[in-house]
């Protein structure tokens, strides 16, 4: 194989190594650089001399300051650049000019199950939503004896799944940041792949009400919330019957649901990075980002997330906002974490981990302006809030932590029925109420992880395929994962994460 390098923009000043198992002291890349020092794949090699406090230019932007004279040829890592500062959020300007037109995609469509209020699901399962994490071994036990017991009666039901948390108990429940955490929860429930059937499980003391967790704060009744605490029950067998009861009641109204032709447009896709290297933003997010244009072309939804993974690039964000009042929310979900940050006394840059620094990715400027890669091109028409529901169609921005396993519970919330997670160091996650598509951004990961990627977009690298091309390939792809035609990988091996929430409000 050729010793490949990846230069972004014609003024990066730094290439990224695509060769499986790197390039040593002494290759020849470009025709007349040569290494002085053998560079790790995805890792960047200097393409000129970099002189101590030069800019380092990747994606046509800075992404640090030299610290020492960077020969030609050289490893430019961490130990060698510093941190810019992040943009200043009040002077990012907004322009309200006319958007670009986006031409609209017809006639793509996937096999799906309605609900009442328009969504369209992916799946088709009972959801056990809990009021508080005194009664998560109560969900546990219940769940394991519904599937048992209860699941082969109903062969349309795909899962019965319980959203365990540990919120409830012990909190301030009107403290201003407690709304996260509670809309979450209750956002969840609602999911579309969950048919609108609430189920909630509380105990009788907790703070956080169980009514509280239904539409609109809706009357309960016997087929919504069971308290465990109820006078009714005397003793486990009488409280695990009741349960029963009840999921059986929801069991009968799924498994009525069946698979009908549904609009690309009823779409909700999250999308979503982790274990991310230096390809990342090369492959996967950039495939992802023109798969994501397609989705909104065809009327449907995509969000992205993860407030740290954008905030050194949102001054390429703010002008791609619809309206100012969409750009100002985008500032001020920066603002706002800005803060919460300062609060625990660490910064953006507590972001980078030792994995992503391992592929290359040398500090959270690169791999920011990497990230929003999978946003595409499509105008921002709104910015969800932590646990907020999506408002309407096109590309959100979902202001996220960027925890893997928050960020799925955040966009879960906002009520998405496909996600897309791409991974250049690999990870196992999955969820089991959506279905996620795991996308490799080298194929070095996707051959050696063959069983557990979904998606290699490792050939762009090598120019063997284009983006566009596997932008198409993955729309296709997720079209009939949301058709039930094909299962990933997370499904197929039952491998499936805990939802998180994010609760930056106070306990008591």
């Amino acid at each position: 194989m050729t010793n490949t390098i990846v230069k972004i923009s014609p003024t990066d000043n730094v290439g990224i190594v695509c060769n499986a198992f790197g390039l040593p002291k002494g290759a020849c890349v470009q025709d007349d650089i040569l290494l002085v020092e053998a560079i790790p794949m995805g890792h960047k090699v200097a393409l000129s001399a970099i002189q101590k406090g030069e800019a380092v230019l990747r994606y046509g932007q800075i992404i640090g300051y030299a610290i020492e004279l960077i020969e030609k040829g050289a490893w430019v890592n961490e130990d060698k650049i510093i941190l810019p500062q992040a943009p200043d959020l009040d002077s990012i300007p907004y322009s309200e000019e006319p958007q670009q037109e986006i031409l609209p995609l017809e006639g793509y469509t996937f096999e799906g199950y309605r609900n009442p209020d328009g969504s369209v699901g992916t799946k088709n399962m009972l959801g056990i939503t809990i009021s508080v994490q005194c009664v998560a071994g109560i969900t546990n036990y219940i769940t394991n004896k519904i599937k048992q017991e209860l699941l082969p009666k109903y062969p349309n039901v795909d899962d019965v799944v319980a959203f365990n948390h540990t919120y409830g108990c012990g909190i301030a429940i009107n403290a201003p940041a407690a709304i996260i955490p509670i809309r979450t929860i209750k956002n969840i429930a609602q999911n579309p792949n969950f048919g609108g059937e609430i189920m909630v499980l509380g105990l009788g003391c907790e703070k956080l009400r169980p009514e509280r967790l239904l539409p609109n704060e809706e009357k309960t009744d016997d087929n919504s919330v069971l308290y465990l605490q109820d006078e009714a029950f005397t003793g486990f067998e009488e409280m695990i019957n009741g349960i029963m009861e009840v999921a059986e009641k929801h069991l009968k109204k799924l498994n009525a649901r069946q698979r009908e032709t549904c609009p690309a447009s009823a779409l909700v896709v999250g999308m979503q990075c982790g274990g991310s290297d230096a390809f990342s933003g090369i492959t996967g997010n950039p495939v992802a980002g023109f798969a994501s244009d397609l989705i909104v072309r065809a009327g449907g939804t995509v969000m992205f997330s993860e407030v740290t993974e954008v905030r050194d690039a949102i001054h390429l964000l703010v002008p791609r906002a619809v309206n100012a009042e969409v750009a100002q929310k985008l500032k001020n979900e920066m603002q706002w974490y800005d803060q919460y940050l300062d609060n625990g006394l660490v910064d953006r840059s507590a972001n980078t981990t030792p994995g992503n620094k391992k592929g290359g990715l040398s500090n959270i400027v690169e791999k920011a302006l990497g990230s929003i890669a999978k946003s595409g091109t499509s105008p921002i028409v709104d910015v969800i809030a932590p646990g907020e529901k999506v408002r309407k169609n096109g590309l959100h921005f979902a202001a996220t932590p960027a925890s893997d396993f928050v960020c799925g519970t955040l966009q879960l919330a906002a009520g998405m029925n496909m996600h897309i997670f791409i991974t250049g160091r690999g990870t196992p996650y999955g969820l089991t109420m959506v279905p996620v598509i795991k996308v490799s951004s080298n194929s070095k990961l996707s051959n050696r992880w063959f069983d557990l990627i979904d998606f290699d977009a490792g050939p762009v690298a090598f120019g063997q395929k284009t983006i566009e091309e596997m932008g198409w390939e993955l729309f296709h792809l997720i079209l009939e994962v949301a058709s039930g035609k094909k299962k990933v990988a997370a499904d197929r091996l039952g491998i499936h994460n805990d939802l998180v929430l994010f609760n930056p409000g106070p306990l008591t």
